[in-house]
């Protein structure tokens, strides 16, 4: 890799990225032992429900998170549909984030079951990033009984892929001088931010790989992808200078609904909005936030969604404002005119201060 960004073996930083394996399924397994080596969905099996996790033994069906549960039951027939019980699941969460905090205090949770952990310096004075992970991993399954997998590399990008190569149960770790031949492996849909449409655009032009994405220079990455470019060429060499944030600022706040059933009235949709919006504005209230672009998010009967914004000069300052953007993108936009199962709306363009940027940590072994 000529063109790959060089360092030296004191600037490389040790990211973790702990991810649980099948988080709410696992749980309901753990505390309920009729479900154990069962396939089991944490989600409702009523005709419009749709699956939050399914257990690894469901996954083996093609079941997966997301997937309406009506589907999810033609795929298996002795599927266990669960209810989910979030207050357990943030509880645990908060046990295993008491363990990453006993290790650094940068953490930067990306969900209940998810985060990065910079343990370049570390509270235990620990040199091995792997043993730390190990470590980790050992004590979630000794105070939670979970399991979960971890990737150890030098920056989020190749932490985050690496956790997801040997799950359930595993740790990968791409040190420093394997990291470049790690990422020319990668079939391009293993590359963590190409999503379905990218991925299909990547490969009619045969970028079907890492290797081949490396062959791709800046100017043409950009002309094809926009400033999306900029970053599959910097991946591409195992570049990401993003920071492990410990607090991690609040990009967007929301509310959304499914309905019981699909709506194509426009003023049953509209007193459904202005719930939503009621909603809504509680929530920016207590987070103590506002901002300048609405988003209104549509998920039709077929489960095709669609969503339409607008950016205002002036931060909101009052909840019937949300409702009449939210309104007018509803009735006015070129949305479809279908039978529509949820609605939502979000604020976006924040009020949230920006974080400092973090000085470069220095460590000597990986």
């Amino acid at each position: 890799m000529a063109e790959q960004k060089k360092k030296s073996s004191t600037n490389y930083k040790k990211i973790i990225h702990v991810d649980m394996d099948a988080y709410y399924a696992a749980i309901e397994q753990r505390d309920n032992p009729e479900y154990r080596n069962k396939p089991i969905a944490v989600g409702s099996s009523s005709r419009r429900g749709v699956v939050s996790t399914a257990s690894y033994e469901a996954r083996k069906y093609g079941i997966h998170s997301a997937m309406p549960s009506v589907t999810a039951s033609r795929k298996c027939r002795q599927l266990i549909f669960v209810k989910p019980r979030f207050d357990v699941y943030k509880q645990v969460s908060q046990q295993i984030r008491s363990i990453f905090f006993s290790y650094t205090d940068l953490v930067e949770p990306l969900s209940l079951d998810e985060a990065y952990l910079d343990v370049t310096n570390n509270k235990k004075n620990m040199i091995s990033a792997t043993h730390i992970a190990q470590e980790i991993r050992d004590k979630i399954r000794s105070q939670t009984g979970l399991t979960a997998s971890a990737g150890v590399s030098i920056n989020k990008f190749v932490a985050k892929v690496a956790s997801d190569r040997d799950k359930p149960d595993g740790l990968t770790v791409i040190p420093p001088e394997k990291v470049c031949s790690f990422i020319e492996s990668l079939d391009i849909s293993d590359f963590y931010g190409v999503g379905k449409v990218t991925e299909k655009k990547m490969k009619n032009i045969g970028i079907n790989n890492g290797a081949d994405l490396l062959e791709k220079s800046l100017p043409e990455l950009i002309k094809l992808f926009g400033k999306a470019g900029i970053f599959y060429y910097n991946i591409a060499r195992g570049i990401d200078e993003r920071e492990v944030k410990a607090t991690r600022i609040r990009k967007s706040i929301g509310a959304e609904r499914t309905f019981k059933q699909d709506i194509s009235q426009k003023s049953d949709l509209i007193e459904r909005l202005q719930n939503i919006n009621n909603i809504l504005w509680g929530r920016m209230q207590k987070a103590e936030v506002t901002g300048k672009t609405i988003t209104l998010k549509v998920k039709y009967h077929d489960f095709v969604n669609r969503s339409r914004s607008h950016t205002i000069k002036q931060y909101i300052t009052e909840k019937n404002e949300i409702f009449k953007i939210a309104r007018n993108l509803l009735i006015y936009s070129d949305l479809p005119e279908r039978p529509i199962r949820l609605l939502g709306i979000s604020v976006s363009n924040l009020n949230t201060a920006s974080e400092h940027q973090r000085d470069a940590q220095i460590c000597l072994d990986f």
